[in-house]
């Protein structure tokens, strides 16, 4: 996918890159990180996904001579720059937290260090690939949590963004924990489950409804799931489906089921489960769509509707209700003058906006149940404070501490990927990334995933960071100063 996509970024990333060969910085290194200041749809966590992606097109990385030619045609690089681009390859340092992690706002998801070209020309391309994906694999987790181990379907491929967006989308929501998908390029590709039967317009082709259950029937005898809302779903739709059922059971097959698109599912589920049970088809299952999205299916499961599938499609695929993950790709050390990372900060007028300094690892502690209790972030060469209690503080309220006894278990999250342009990390398949979602969701307490007032997670510096930062920021300050005095 990635292979000619060297193109496929912003404007000033490239200027910035001809900036700093042109400045002599093209050996000079720093790092980058990669995070979130907020929760779509203020919820209490997010899943991480699209790593896999990033890896590949880092790895594929470089300019064909067409592509050069074009940037020639600008007129804005020198030769210089251009020659550079010419010999590009990734030659730093990336960590990340695996895929299906369950992250959190304000910590570091990737950790990229490396010549500041480098760092640099990666960043539309990381933001465009993890912001998306970790948005639909999130919805993809709440649309799961809601239907309370129901199975899901996604089928939003004909309203995803392009043809690229739903192919990464239907990836996403699987590692977020949805069941399958309708697309059937992602099933080849990722050997996702696919599952799909009918539309409305299979039953308009044929002159009466029964006449196309009972076609459809004679072609998937083993798969038969009819649509029965075309018409009139209590009235003919069902019936008509008992009656292909009935038909199917004489030729020793079984009806598989009934997918209901419209109307009030609640109570159309509940009157098509009491008919199909009447008829001697318990085990025929119901399958709901119809613009459904997290929210809906948790009401609908308060009214008791009787729905074996959730299909889901245009409101996850599009996280319909949050469009966008706010991801952020920020500067945080550079080595100046040949001598170790020099931590950097960027001071802003609005707390959330200031970033937390250095090159960073982060730790995940967890109590004596293996529940999730808070992550801290340390510098990189700070040691663990393994077996004794220790203070963590707010990243943006220096006045907040939170205490972790010394019995927590901690966990280094983040892995290394590349090592010295090296790739060193083999991609779990999608199976078990999403596997690592359950795992990881199930030792979430249920406070962090209800949809209305979710319990916030607490991500904190440890001491040695936080002050450093308090440090650069009073720094920041007397500068700020000095220029605003006469």
């Amino acid at each position: 996918m990635w292979s000619q996509w060297a193109l496929q970024t912003d404007l000033y990333q490239l200027t910035m890159v001809g900036g700093y060969v042109l400045e002599g910085k093209k050996e000079q290194w720093a790092n980058f990180d990669y995070f979130f200041r907020k929760i779509p749809d203020d919820g209490g966590y997010c899943v991480l996904a699209g790593l896999a992606d990033l890896i590949d097109y880092i790895r594929k990385l470089h300019f064909s001579q067409e592509d050069l030619s074009y940037l020639e045609r600008l007129g804005v690089f020198p030769k210089e720059v251009l020659e550079y681009l010419e010999n590009f390859s990734f030659t730093g340092d990336l960590w990340a937290i695996p895929e299906g992690t369950i992250v959190f706002p304000h910590e570091p998801l990737i950790r990229v260090t490396a010549p500041l070209p480098q760092a640099q020309l990666i960043e539309s391309t990381l933001l465009n690939v993890m912001n998306f994906q970790t948005l639909v694999a999130t919805k993809g987790a709440r649309v799961r949590w809601a239907a309370q181990g129901a199975p899901v379907v996604e089928f939003g491929l004909r309203r995803a963004h392009g043809p690229d967006g739903a192919l990464m989308a239907s990836r996403a929501a699987y590692i977020g924990g949805v069941d399958a998908t309708s697309n059937v390029l992602a099933g080849r590709l990722y050997g996702i489950p696919v599952r799909g039967t009918h539309a409305h317009s299979w039953v308009e082709s044929f002159p009466q409804e029964l006449e196309a259950f009972r076609a459809y029937a004679q072609v998937y005898p083993d798969s038969c799931l009819l649509l029965v809302d075309t018409y009139d779903t209590l009235r003919s739709g069902v019936p008509h489906a008992i009656q292909v059922g009935r038909e199917l059971r004489k030729k020793g097959h079984e009806l598989w089921g009934i997918r209901l698109d419209s109307g009030d599912l609640a109570y159309l589920s509940k009157e098509a489960r009491r008919m199909l049970d009447e008829a001697g088809f318990p085990n025929a299952s119901i399958v709901a769509s119809s613009d459904l999205a997290e929210w809906i299916v948790e009401t609908l499961k308060r009214q008791g509707a009787r729905v074996d599938i959730w299909g889901v499609g245009t409101r996850l695929v599009t996280s319909f209700s949050c469009p966008a993950l706010g991801g952020v790709y920020k500067l945080t050390a550079l080595d100046e003058k040949g001598e170790r990372m020099v931590p950097k900060i960027k001071r802003s007028d609005n707390p959330e906006k200031i970033t937390n300094p250095g090159v960073k690892k982060v730790v995940r502690m967890y109590d004596q149940k293996g529940r999730m209790r808070g992550d801290v972030l340390f510098r990189k060469e700070d040691r663990i404070p393994k077996g004794r209690s220790f203070r963590a503080y707010h990243p943006i309220f220096s006045h907040v501490f939170k205490t972790y006894p010394r019995r927590f278990k901690m966990e280094e999250l983040m892995v290394p990927i590349f090592q010295k342009g090296k790739l060193v990390y083999e991609s779990p398949s999608v199976h078990d990334i999403r596997k690592s979602t359950l795992k990881n969701l199930k030792q979430l307490d249920s406070a962090y995933k209800r949809f209305r007032n979710p319990h916030t997670y607490h991500v904190s510096l440890s001491p040695s960071l936080f002050r450093i930062k308090g440090r650069l920021l009073r720094q920041a300050s007397e500068r700020e100063m000095e220029v605003s005095d006469p």
